[in-house]
Parts: structure tokens; C-alpha cells; sequence
């Protein structure tokens, strides 16, 4: 089932390499500015706390107990507890800010980020559940989802988190190839990958995800099947396949990693296409670009029936208009527009030790926005788009897109097919989603530099 990089198609290869968002949010982060601050977000939330609307809930855990070469988050390293339970202290006082504004409001998804977050020390993590759940109120059914690196799942561990409510678990597995896990500084053999999923399925938790990365150093079409043969043998419900974005420019860890073993585009392309394949014959549903899941999956439902969204975790089923984003350099999106958190530890906690809001810039949304947005996120959930649809439902002519529609046609071809203003891609959807949707972004040209498209 190998796929030569030799038999792509040149024309894709050249479409491949070009550079565009990711489009998990609209607009996307290059566009955030300091003319939204800790007032423009509390005014935000305010409107928030007035529409009885459920939220979700984004917790973000920047430290890890070594930095793995390969990582494009906002984390560092952390050898000892004290930082981090400095940090949790903290992060209490942000509940609590943000909770002032919001009041007891509905949450429909809680999801921790890094970072590591089960790094946290036990006693840290059940204290920040409790307050979440004084501050807010848990629906019955909300989904409870944490990110956890292998290398630091236990039994005892998985037993607290079980009982704290978690009940969905996406596991960093990357790559089961020895030679690329020594070259992106990630050593977890199988064994610890299999003994993380026995954890698991103690705890009683039955939704696993599968993190696993395509284009990393050293990785070839042999060690993409082996991974995921590998992986699909211990059964979780969802994979997410991820190009390795190269951004040494903003991430100088990733200068550990020579351009010289990295995959070219061809190898790339070739690459994600194997996992996909593999993963499709061995009984997961392709949805969207890059995240496959069981038939039983609620995501598959919400791919078929229209629901799906695509935010800052990926693909998802929730369908709250506004997530909180809690921790240095978290986002917060809401109705109004996107407010993101001070990057750097020291001033997030100095910013809320003076009693505000850590927000150090943002982006507020207007009509164009939203309805660029909403064009943008049908395209990268479903592959198409009905421009008529969407205009009425914002209540803009249609024409609005008039000039778009010219530019994909001369640029894209017959990749994309047009039926009236019903757009859809009909060649290679997984390798050019992303470039579709950048005709339909007001703002591509101004400033931002970006990873390439596969």
C-alpha cells in the first residue's frame, strides 16, 4: 500500500508548498492586535453571561518535563513542581475573574492543554475541578477532555482523572518509529504507548484519541504504515494525522531539526495519503482534512448531518458559540470576537495578581467576518460550501463573494467544481482544503507567515 512520492502530481506538489493559514479560527492570529484588551473582554463576557448559552471551557498547561524538538505550543520545561503550582494558584484567580463576569453559566466541553497538563500535581488538578465546578455549571453531559503525553500516564494517575470526570483522552503518540522518536527528542516505544491505553481502559475511559504526525525528520512511507498498523492494533476510537509544521523562525527549538531530514513535499503528500488509506481500510470515517473516526463516533454524525465545527482542539461536536480559553497564551473566542492571553507566564500572573483580565490583544468580529468565517469553516469541514446559503443566512447578497469565486477559478481549475454559488472541491480535497479556503480571506495578503498547505 505504499504511495511513491514519484507518482503525485507535480501541479499538487506546487500547490503543497505554498503557504496558508490553518484556519482554526477566522480571522486568524496574525490579525490580533492590542486594540482588544482586559475592558473590550470583560464587555465581552458580560454579553456572554446574559444569553443562558452554554460555553466551553479551554484550560491551558504550558509546561512539560522536557521540550520535544518537533513542538509548536507555547510550553517550557519544568523539573520541579513549585512553577506549577504557582501557576495553578493563579489559574484559580483567573476562574474566579472571568467567573465575575460570566456567572454561573452552562458548560457543554472542558478541555486542558499544553503543554503536559496531567503534569499538575493531583491535589492541583482536583482543586482547579472544583472551583470550575463552583464557578460554572457542568451540564450532565459535558464532555471532559484532557491532552496526555505517554510517557506520563499511570494507573493511579488515569484513576484520579476518571474520577474527576474525564471521559475522553487524546494520547501524543506522534510516530512508534525509532528513529524519528530519537530525532524529534520523544522516545516512547510501543510498550509505554500500550501500557498508557491499558491505564485508560481501567479508568474506565472508552474515547482515545490517537495524535500521530506525518513529515517529521527522518520518517519515510515504510515507517507511516508500520505506526499506524501499530497504532490501529490497540483500538482507540479517533485518530487526528497532522503534517509536522516546520516554523523554526517562530519556535528556535525546532533548529535541533536539520531541513535536510525533513520529507520534501512530494514525500509529505505521499505520506499523509498512506495514513489516510490505511486507516480508512482498517474501518475509521475520514472527517475533514486530517481526523478519522469509528462509524459510532458522535463526530461522524456531526460530519454527516452538518453539525461538525473546527476550532483551536480541531474537528469537534460542540457547537458553543464561546470558548474560554484559561492560562497564558490561551484564546477566548465568543460572539463578539477573539481575545488572547498574555504569552509569557510571569505577565499573565502579574496581570491577574492586579485583579484583570490577562488579555494582551484580540481581534473583534464584524458581519464579514462572520460570514468569511463560516465560508472558510465549510470548506475545511465538509469540502464545500453554498455561498447562497450562507449569505442569506447573514443577510449579505451573494455577490459579496464575486471576486473570490474569479480568483479560486483562476488558481485552482478543475480541482473545484461551481454550480451557481454552490462551490466544491473535486480533485485532491485533504492536500488543497486549506488553499480553497484562503481565497475566501479578507486578510491573507496583509501580514502572516505560515506553514505550508500539506
Amino acid at each position: 500500500m505504499i504511495v511513491r512520492p514519484e507518482d503525485v502530481d507535480p501541479s499538487l506538489i506546487d500547490l503543497a508548498t505554498r503557504t496558508v493559514p490553518r484556519y482554526t479560527s477566522y480571522p486568524t492570529a496574525p490579525q490580533f492586535s492590542a486594540e482588544v484588551g482586559p475592558g473590550e473582554y470583560a464587555a465581552w463576557l458580560d454579553a456572554v453571561g446574559g444569553t443562558n448559552n452554554p460555553v466551553s471551557i479551554y484550560l491551558h498547561v504550558p509546561f512539560c518535563r522536557s521540550i520535544c524538538n518537533y513542538c509548536g505550543c507555547t510550553t517550557k520545561a519544568a523539573l520541579r513542581d513549585d512553577p506549577i503550582r504557582a501557576y495553578a494558584d493563579v489559574l484559580k484567580e483567573e476562574i474566579g475573574l472571568v467567573g465575575a463576569r460570566t456567572g454561573r453559566i452552562a458548560v457543554s466541553h472542558l478541555h486542558w492543554g499544553g503543554g503536559t497538563p496531567n503534569i499538575l500535581p493531583p491535589d492541583c488538578m482536583a482543586e482547579l475541578v472544583e472551583l470550575l465546578s463552583k464557578t460554572f455549571n457542568f451540564k450532565d453531559d459535558m464532555e471532559h477532555a484532557i491532552e496526555l503525553d505517554p510517557r506520563h500516564v499511570t494507573q493511579d494517575g488515569m484513576a484520579r482523572l476518571g474520577d474527576l470526570g474525564v471521559n475522553r483522552v487524546s494520547l501524543g503518540v506522534q510516530t512508534l518509529d525509532d528513529q524519528v522518536q530519537k530525532a524529534i527528542a520523544r522516545v516512547q516505544p510501543l510498550a509505554v504507548v500500550e501500557d498508557a491505553m491499558r491505564a485508560i481502559s481501567q479508568a474506565g475511559i472508552a474515547d482515545v484519541n490517537f495524535d500521530l504526525m506525518f513529515g517529521l525528520p527522518f520518517q519515510t512511507e515504510t515507517s507511516i504504515e508500520a505506526t499506524v498498523e501499530q497504532a490501529v492494533r490497540l483500538a482507540p476510537s479517533r485518530f487526528a494525522v497532522f503534517g509536522y509544521a516546520h516554523v523554526p523562525w517562530m519556535k528556535s527549538h525546532q533548529r535541533l531539526i536539520a531541513d535536510e531530514t525533513l520529507p520534501d513535499a512530494s514525500a509529505r503528500i505521499a505520506q499523509a495519503r498512506l495514513a489516510r488509506r490505511l486507516l480508512v481500510a482498517a474501518g475509521y470515517e475520514g472527517v475533514g482534512i486530517d481526523h478519522f473516526a469509528r462509524e459510532s463516533d458522535p463526530l461522524v454524525a456531526a460530519m454527516r448531518n452538518g453539525t461538525m465545527r473546527r476550532n483551536f482542539q480541531g474537528y469537534t461536536t460542540d457547537g458553543a458559540a464561546t470558548l474560554i480559553g484559561l492560562g497564558a497564551s490561551s484564546i477566548s473566542r465568543t460572539p463578539s470576537g477573539y481575545a488572547q492571553n498574555l504569552p509569557d507566564n510571569a505577565g499573565w500572573q502579574r496581570r491577574i495578581r492586579a485583579g484583570e483580565l490577562p488579555v494582551a490583544r484580540g481581534k473583534a468580529v464584524d458581519a464579514v467576518n462572520r460570514i468569511r468565517g463560516d465560508v472558510i469553516e465549510a470548506i475545511l469541514c465538509f469540502f464545500e460550501a453554498d455561498l447562497a446559503v450562507i449569505a442569506k443566512r447573514h443577510g449579505f447578497p451573494v455577490d459579496l463573494f464575486g471576486q473570490d469565486i474569479v480568483r479560486l477559478l483562476k488558481e485552482m481549475g478543475t480541482r473545484v467544481r461551481i454550480d451557481g454559488w454552490r462551490i466544491a472541491i473535486t480533485r485532491d480535497p485533504h492536500e488543497t482544503a486549506r488553499l480553497v479556503a484562503s481565497h475566501f480571506d479578507g486578510y491573507l495578503q496583509s501580514n502572516g507567515r505560515y506553514s505550508v498547505a500539506v
